[in-house]
């Protein structure tokens, strides 16, 4: 289940007043919001609870009218109404089945006035306050006269595959079951399995096909009658396992050190990277498990014992197809000397932060000095001495100007010797007042988890933007736009990496791109949504900032669509191109996380 706001000016105010400070940002919690197009407190309702509600599960198959059992419940505004929705076989959209306002909410729905199928089902409550909840899709199959359904080997498969159909209404015919196959798209139909006879299912050796797509339908037949089941479209047959390279991480090993690989799947994608370790009289341990790029992990050798070491990665598709690397092996541990590492700060800093070191040595440590240097130069600057454990200093990063700059810390031991750690290269300082500080997505009454048409996207910058930096001579009214979103194995970045962006006349716009963290496409498919980007400002304690929002229109091109599943939260990174309407300094290229219970977007 998941709980929808559909009141978009209150789920604003919500974001603005979370958790006391926006991220990114240092600003007290906001009393006031307003918009610039036409400026007003906001106000918020009384009841700030969306309901609950629940759909009773039908037994299948149904047939004829069949009464549909919702249980919603809501303490503060009471239930307005209940909705029961159906998608129908080979259906997108959710039509209303009936609607009730009175406990105990049901619906006596005629299934003889549709197709026979697969249905899904769902309940929508509307509480006194316009709060909405929608319940999970429930699957059901609707039979009145004879029917014949495929069951969904899943969208990916490999090896030996158990196919199996179910009749409905056949009465005491013999049918005659043939499941067929067609590359997708296509309708060049062949026998995948013929005749079965009395037995209504077969096995499927995908070794013996192509990797790639396949739809797959049966077909049974009992004299002059034969009737056709519903199309599984885009079955992906994935029989080839990723590659995999495990890198090399030198040797002598000491402190906490990077292990990496690198993996690619033409596939169905790589799913997950295991790196393991084993000691020269021991057999392999899992030191990390990877879902994304860059396959790669910090690993405390302290944790592990002094001596020779193999290391190895292996990769695994979506499909279950794994392929273990090379062995990198003699590496040596050695923590009994001297050793020194710096902690990673992150990727992006600004204001003052922590930096940390970690120093061990067997004849005591006398200080750590942790330094500085622009990146790349080798010119070291003293962020401090620290002769205590644990070792660090808080560096005021808006002494320097805002790039790239490299980290390292020399341990000085007891007898005099230093030992310098490798470099933590790369740290970008951005100390930029206009920044991206929050990002959120709204379900527009579609599948949740689903992009569909009337859902949104909205970006926060931290102050107000030049709109003509977005698009030339954008002024912020509506503007007709195109919503990408582009499977993860498409960038690099994986099944959970599906990534959106803004184009206008086939050009991506300056707003950067937002990491959905989820599976919202399937395997190198890019969907083309039809939609419209406008902005408005609102001001939060006296600071004015730009709030960009994309409403979500029909599919322009591709198909492959998916329901994500994952909760995550969303990662938007901005571009630089996007400029401060107050300074004209362009915007940070900090990522900003959305903010919130972490849940399932759209």
């Amino acid at each position: 289940m998941r709980r929808v706001h559909i009141l978009v000016l209150l789920a604003l105010a919500v974001l603005l007043l979370a958790g006391g400070r926006l991220a990114g940002a240092d600003f007290s919690d906001a009393t006031y919001v307003a918009s610039s197009s036409n400026r007003g407190t906001v106000n918020a309702a009384a009841d700030w609870t969306a309901p609950d509600v629940t759909l009773a599960a039908p037994s299948s198959p149904l047939q004829g009218t069949v009464t549909l059992t919702a249980t919603a419940t809501d303490a503060q505004s009471g239930i307005a109404s209940v909705e029961f929705q159906y998608v129908a076989p080979g259906g997108s959209s959710w039509v209303t089945a009936c609607i009730d306002t009175t406990a105990p909410f049901t619906c006596d729905w005629n299934t003889r006035l549709g197709a026979d199928g697969g249905y899904q089902l769902r309940a929508r409550a509307t509480n006194g306050a316009s709060y909405v909840t929608i319940t999970d899709g429930v699957s059901v199959t609707v039979a009145n006269n004879v029917l014949i359904v495929l069951g969904n080997p899943g969208d990916v498969v490999r090896g030996s595959v158990p196919l199996s159909t179910t009749i409905y209404n056949g009465g005491l015919s013999i049918w005659t079951i043939t499941i067929q196959y067609a590359p997708a798209g296509t309708t060049n139909w062949k026998a995948l399995c013929s005749p079965l006879g009395s037995l209504l299912g077969c096995t499927w050796s995908t070794g013996s096909f192509t990797n790639d797509a396949y739809d797959l339908r049966a077909v049974a037949s009992s004299g002059l009658t034969t009737i056709t089941s519903a199309t599984i479209s885009d079955v992906l047959v994935d029989n080839a396992a990723p590659t995999v390279t495990m890198t090399d991480p030198g040797s002598p090993l000491s402190g906490t050190v990077t292990l990496s690989a690198t993996a690619t799947d033409a596939g169905s994608g790589v799913s997950q990277v295991v790196i393991e370790g084993a000691p020269a009289s021991g057999s392999y341990r899992t030191l990390c498990t990877i879902t994304a790029t860059p396959y790669s992990c910090r690993v405390a050798t302290t944790t592990l014992t002094d001596g020779a070491w193999s290391f190895r990665a292996t990769a695994t598709d979506a499909a279950g197809n794994a392929r273990t690397s090379t062995v990198i092996g003699s590496r040596v541990i050695d923590n009994t000397v001297s050793s020194v590492s710096v902690d990673d700060p992150g990727a992006y800093l600004r204001s003052t932060v922590a930096v940390t070191a970690q120093a061990a040595s067997t004849a005591g440590v006398t200080s750590v000095r942790i330094q500085r240097s622009v990146a790349g130069a080798n010119s070291w600057t003293d962020l401090c001495t620290d002769a205590t454990a644990p070792y660090s200093c808080g560096w005021d990063t808006t002494t320097v100007a805002d790039g790239s700059y490299d980290l390292r810390a020399i341990l000085l031991d007891a007898r005099g010797q230093t030992t310098t750690s490798a470099v933590v290269a790369g740290r970008r300082v951005d100390n930029s007042v206009l920044r991206a500080v929050d990002v959120q997505a709204a379900n527009g009454g579609g599948t949740v988890g689903r992009i569909d048409q009337g859902d949104t996207l909205t970006l926060t910058y931290s102050e107000r933007v030049t709109t003509g930096s977005v698009s030339a001579g954008w002024t912020g009214s509506a503007l007709p736009v195109t919503l990408r979103v582009r499977d993860g194995n498409l960038l690099g970045t994986g099944n959970l990496g599906d990534t959106v962006d803004v184009l206008r006349s086939g050009t991506a716009l300056p707003l950067g791109s937002v990491a959905l963290r989820g599976d919202y496409v399937k395997s190198s498919r890019t969907l083309s949504f039809n939609a419209t980007m406008s902005s408005t400002t609102v001001t939060v304690d006296g600071v004015e900032r730009t709030v960009v929002t994309v409403t979500v229109g029909t599919l322009a091109a591709g198909s492959g669509s998916r329901t994500a599943t994952t909760l995550a939260a969303l990662v938007w990174t901005p571009s630089a191109t996007v400029t401060s309407a107050a300074s004209g300094r362009a915007c940070s290229v900090v990522p900003a996380t959305e903010t919130g219970v972490t849940d399932r977007d759209f």
